[in-house]
């Protein structure tokens, strides 16, 4: 099988379970979003040098991937049809879980905090940006053609998770964070 295939030259695209949009469409925006998300949470995690950490975030990759499948695909008829499962509050408890664990391991939060410190650190901020975006794609699409509501649960949780990975590996490295103190600092 090649890998390119010429559709998609006059700026259409298939989406998963059926039928063709253009490429600026919400629905392709919206999970071409979380592909991005996906991409960052990598780089992320290859910036790690925890194990826990890197677990974690290959689950949640695979989980990013069946979100992307189920945005690409319109209609619960071709959910079924193709086999693709909305996500499901389970998953929105389970970084809910993971975030309460490694919260355990930080101080209280008495300010916003700069994002930067180790490398793993910033990779884990710019992810949390690019899933803030995956999310106001999400939004727009779900105001267009309605969502699970734990499909904009999942991504709203998941930008909390990245935050505290991104404190978990400064802390770790035994850095401080950096806080925000307005036009003073």
């Amino acid at each position: 099988m090649k890998i390119y295939t010429r559709r998609g030259d006059r700026g259409e695209t298939d989406l998963f379970a059926g039928g063709r949009v253009r490429k600026d469409d919400p629905r392709v925006e919206a999970y071409g979003a979380v592909d991005e998300l996906n991409s960052a949470l990598g780089l992320a995690s290859a910036h790690s040098t925890h194990e826990d950490v890197q677990v974690l975030c290959r689950a949640v990759q695979a989980r990013l991937f069946d979100l992307g499948a189920y945005l690409a695909a319109p209609d619960a008829k071709r959910h079924a049809k193709a086999g693709i499962a909305a996500p499901a509050e389970a998953d929105i408890t389970d970084l809910e879980g993971a975030i309460d664990r490694l919260e355990g391991e930080l101080a209280p939060l008495e300010r916003f905090v700069l994002p930067g410190g180790t490398v793993a650190a910033a990779a884990f901020h710019l992810a949390r940006t690019v899933c803030r975006r995956a999310e106001r794609s999400a939004v727009a699409l779900d105001a267009e053609a309605p969502l699970a509501p734990a499909a904009l649960g999942y991504l709203n949780r998941l930008s909390d998770l990245l935050f505290v990975l991104a404190r978990v590996e400064n802390r770790r490295a035994g850095l401080a964070d950096v806080e925000w103190l307005g036009r003073k600092g």
